[in-house]
């Protein structure tokens, strides 16, 4: 099922049929390197990246409880059990978990694109704790607050000045900034932010997935 799911996807990338002009070359490069990836670990890697302090390279483990950091003009997908990761420039994560799979994502800075599978994972950002459960997810950290895009899955987003506020989306329909000085709000849809559908699916399909808006092959209308 796992091989089906990442053939239709190659298949779909060949053709164009994943948005206007397909994945990015770094993208289709991670999902044809190889079969889905059999160990966690950094599953791709453009430019340069460390994991707790050493320098990475394609095919270095990643647990839950390493760091991994990326350095200017580089990225990374990361591979952690059914989870999966698209870690972008100078961005800092830190996983926590035990061997029954990640348990928390801690961002102090940066933007990252994540896939969760359906069991409850706490994303820590410096403004607010986001506690999600089989969803994907896109954050960007930065000093003066965080845009946190549920792209499909439910949350519970808490943070300073704001009570507890529970998100529920299919399609993107919910983006938000958390502010660092207390409370939120919402984002316009239409200006949707550095990440994309066909970058989900991608990810999805490296741990055996298919995001929600995508069934058996199908590609929604209204594409991001």
């Amino acid at each position: 099922m796992h091989d089906a799911i990442r053939r239709r996807v190659l298949m779909l990338a060949a053709s164009g049929a994943l948005g206007a002009s397909g994945l990015s070359g770094f993208m289709s490069r991670a999902l044809a390197s190889g079969d889905l990836p059999k160990t966690s670990g950094i599953h791709r890697l453009e430019g340069s990246a460390t994991v707790n302090g050493t320098a990475a390279r394609v095919g270095t483990p990643v647990q839950p409880g390493d760091r991994i950091e990326t350095g200017r003009a580089s990225q990374a997908v990361v591979v952690i059990g059914k989870d999966a990761f698209l870690v972008r420039e100078m961005t800092v994560i830190e996983t926590r978990g035990s061997d029954n799979g990640l348990k928390e994502l801690l961002i102090s800075t940066g933007r990252v694109l994540s896939v969760f599978a359906k069991k409850p994972v706490s994303i820590k950002v410096p403004v607010a704790n986001i506690g999600i459960r089989g969803t994907g997810a896109y954050l960007e950290v930065e000093p003066q607050g965080v845009y946190f895009c549920l792209c499909y899955g439910e949350a519970v987003v808490e943070g300073a000045g704001m009570p507890a506020k529970v998100v529920k989306t299919t399609h993107h329909e919910q983006p938000m900034v958390i502010h660092a000085e207390g409370g939120v709000t919402t984002a316009d849809p239409a200006k949707f932010r550095n990440h994309t559908d066909d970058e989900l699916i991608l990810l999805e399909s490296l741990v055996g997935r298919e995001p929600p808006f995508m069934k058996d092959g199908r590609y929604p209308a209204n594409r991001y």
